[in-house]
């Protein structure tokens, strides 16, 4: 079926799935944000956003095919995390659709397939067969060419934003016995990927947050970056991370800007997942505010933009209860407050 627009030239929602009503004082945020600032939630199917997101109650498979165009009519939503692609590959076809449903605009956050990063596959019971055993894929470059970035940016075109390679936390001896073997690794990946992405890198062990991790990624950015690609670290907020802040001055600190600011704000401090999913469904509210977070989140936005470098920032619903009024305080902040110095 042709795609319909609406008067104002975005593709509309499907028929029985209807954004929420404009909240004007989300859209005076919105307009005043700046052009290259990309926020957005992980992922868009949830029910609990009825009245912030969503005109009407959906269920998460309902909006898991059907929401993403009514989502990106949110005045304060220009990406979104694509998740399902880090549990397994998908088609460009696939990619397509999604980019279908999205101004022009909108740029989305790709999470890779974890079987480019992952030493050894957990001891859980959906990796089947592979469970404990080592991963041949692992910082493969052909596996990650051909199965993860092709499709993805073919699919995804001009939609396509960062491509983050998500490193969960895992023992030293898997990932190459020290932080400096596993920069050496990380950069002899990273120089085989295709030119001209974006490609970000999230680890969650602090202890490979090295010199030797930066000067991999400066490296490798030099040989990747053009026009739209580089490398650069994803900021994430985990708890045992160091604090934003510190992570983007111990792998930017005062050289060159690079080629975006890309910030994932995952998880409340001191929470795990399955205790704050407990603790925030349903998703619409603020349960625990972060304003620290917040602030850092702001301050790294407002430095990036000052350096007119774009900045995309995901929250997730375990950051603070709901991720919609998560961005909505961080646009706020932003829009109407003052970022600290750092």
């Amino acid at each position: 079926m042709a795609e319909q627009l609406d008067l104002f030239g975005q593709p509309s929602a499907p028929a029985g799935l209807a954004p929420a009503a404009p909240d004007p004082e989300l859209v005076r945020l919105g307009a005043a944000l700046p052009a290259n600032v990309y926020l957005g939630t992980s992922s868009w199917s949830f029910p609990g956003w009825r009245g912030l997101v969503y005109r009407d109650e959906h269920s998460e498979q309902v909006l898991a095919r059907k929401g993403l165009a009514a989502y990106a009519r949110h005045p304060l939503f220009r990406s979104v995390g694509i998740d399902r692609t880090h549990y397994a590959t998908i088609s460009k076809d696939a990619f397509a659709a999604y980019a279908r449903d999205v101004p022009a605009g909108f740029r989305f956050l790709t999470k890779a397939h974890e079987a480019c990063s992952l030493a050894v596959f957990p001891s859980h019971a959906r990796y089947g067969a592979e469970r404990g055993q080592k991963n041949p894929r692992f910082l493969d470059p052909a596996y990650a060419r051909d199965l993860v970035v092709e499709p993805w940016a073919s699919g995804l075109g001009a939609t396509a934003g960062p491509l983050v390679f998500q490193f969960a936390a895992q023992s030293m001896p898997h990932l190459g016995g020290t932080p400096r073997r596993f920069a050496e690794q990380l950069f002899r990946f990273l120089r085989e990927l295709p030119r001209g992405h974006l490609y970000a890198i999230e680890i969650r062990n602090a202890s490979l947050m090295t010199k030797d991790y930066a000067a991999a990624l400066r490296a490798a950015d030099a040989i990747i970056r053009d026009g739209r690609g580089g490398v650069v670290h994803c900021v994430n907020l985990m708890p045992g991370m160091p604090a934003p802040i510190a992570q983007w001055r111990a792998v930017v600190g005062d050289g060159d800007p690079p080629a975006a600011l890309v910030i994932r704000w995952n998880l409340a401090p001191q929470r795990d997942y399955e205790s704050a999913r407990a603790a925030f469904a349903p998703f619409d509210r603020l349960v625990e505010p972060d304003p620290r977070g917040r602030a850092d989140v702001a301050a790294l936005i407002a430095a990036a933009t000052a350096r007119h470098v774009p900045a995309w920032v995901i929250v997730n619903n375990k950051a603070e209860g709901s991720s919609p009024l998560s961005v909505a305080e961080l646009a706020r902040e932003l829009v109407d407050g003052n970022a600290p110095p750092f």
